[in-house]
């Protein structure tokens, strides 16, 4: 693949690592915005849910709203507004500033995630659509190996305001980065409110809504918790938990690459493994805090097949929409998935809160072993048959 074709695509990695390294941002700096303005962690927490619920509510209707704008303009306009409420968050004078800035961060990302992939696929040649696709899982990756860790890092140095500040920074960079490299992509604009039963009468379409939002509630109800379990429940030093973070961003990296070499090979054993296997990790994690070891192994796998997991159902996403709609099934997909990390967190508080820290595999892994099941019995056997009538019809 040529410069042309990578240029665009690092710019878009680059921008999925802002992104996703804004999302979960404000996780390590509540202490410094409770002292700052005075509220409780909780109240501060809750810029976290409210932010992943704007993405859910919003996602649908900003892209109906812009269903006519070119998609390069589209994803340098939803950078720049980045930018702009990225640097109001760094600015803001108190709690409410703060939360409607984290809203206008929210709007941008709503607009990203519903174009990130099928711009990503839409730049390089058919031969290379899953290294695209796997590009955008790898700077995922890269957010939770660095991203987290040095936002805490800029924030203890030298105040939250700043984290936000810098992220502001290098989100402009990577705007002059994308408004260098990045080609022109039409927008048809055909679709419409009207054609909206369309995508729910695709029954391939609406399996992997049902699967993505359960399965990211139970994937988010232990994540939202895994410091809190890897400190009391598999006792390990603060290092420790970072190394174990790492590896598991790194392992999301291994699958990434994995994705873009065997997937057209092994599709079916693969969709089923990488949702089943996410669930069989959750369903042993307390067994595995027993050993170091065996903790940072299930942490290792966990990334692995989690990134697995988001990386092939985009993909069977797209090729099962129609072509002008998927920039809307793309934000369904980013809005089902947002309002999943809500949830469970929600769930992963009420089950730390009653039962314990140490049970948050148990009910995350049940609710994903549910996704599985429809993995196989449903979805599966709907591709299968799409495409044996494909065949037929050719």
């Amino acid at each position: 693949m040529g410069v042309r074709g990578w240029l665009p695509l690092i710019g878009l990695s680059l921008s999925v690592f802002i992104f996703n390294m804004s999302e979960f941002m404000p996780i390590g700096l509540l202490t410094g915005i409770s002292a700052d303005f005075g509220v409780s962690e909780s109240r501060v927490g809750l810029i976290i849910s409210v932010y992943a619920w704007a993405v859910a509510i919003l996602s649908l209707p900003v892209m109906l709203l812009l269903k006519k704008m070119e998609y390069r303009r589209m994803l340098l306009m939803c950078v720049l507004v980045f930018v702009v409420f990225q640097f109001l968050s760094g600015v803001s004078t108190g709690y409410y500033m703060l939360m409607a800035a984290r809203i206008g961060v929210a709007v941008s990302h709503a607009v990203f995630w519903s174009i990130a992939t099928p711009l990503a696929v839409s730049v390089v040649d058919p031969r290379y659509h899953n290294l695209a696709i796997g590009a955008i899982a790898t700077g995922t990756s890269i957010a939770m190996i660095v991203g987290l860790p040095m936002g805490r890092v800029i924030g203890l140095a030298l105040g939250w305001r700043m984290t936000f500040i810098t992220m502001a920074v290098a989100a402009f960079a990577i705007f002059i980065l994308l408004a260098l490299v990045f080609p022109r992509r039409e927008n048809p604009g055909t679709f419409t409110v009207k054609r909206l039963p369309e995508i729910f009468r695709n029954r391939i379409v609406v399996s992997i809504y049902a699967i993505i939002a359960i399965s990211v509630t139970g994937y988010y109800t232990a994540y939202s918790y895994i410091e809190p379990f890897l400190q009391q429940v598999a006792g390990m030093s603060d290092m420790m938990i970072t190394v174990s973070l790492a590896i598991f961003g790194v392992a999301g990296i291994v699958s990434s690459i994995i994705f873009s070499r065997i997937y057209a090979k092994t599709r079916f054993p693969y969709i089923f493994s990488c949702i089943f296997m996410s669930a069989a990790v959750l369903l042993v994690f307390r067994a595995s805090a027993e050993m170091m070891f065996t903790a940072v192994l299930a942490c290792a796998v966990w990334g692995l097949v989690v990134t697995a997991f988001n990386v092939c159902l985009q993909n069977e996403i797209m090729a099962y929409s129609v072509s002008d709609a998927v920039p809307v099934t793309m934000s369904l997909f980013s809005g089902i998935y947002n309002a999943g990390i809500a949830s469970g967190s929600i769930v992963g508080g009420i089950v730390t809160d009653t039962v314990g820290v140490g049970d948050i595999g148990y009910v995350g892994g049940l609710f994903i072993l549910v996704g599985s099941i429809i993995a196989g019995l449903v979805l599966i056997p709907l591709i299968k048959k799409r495409d044996r009538n494909r065949m037929a019809s050719a």
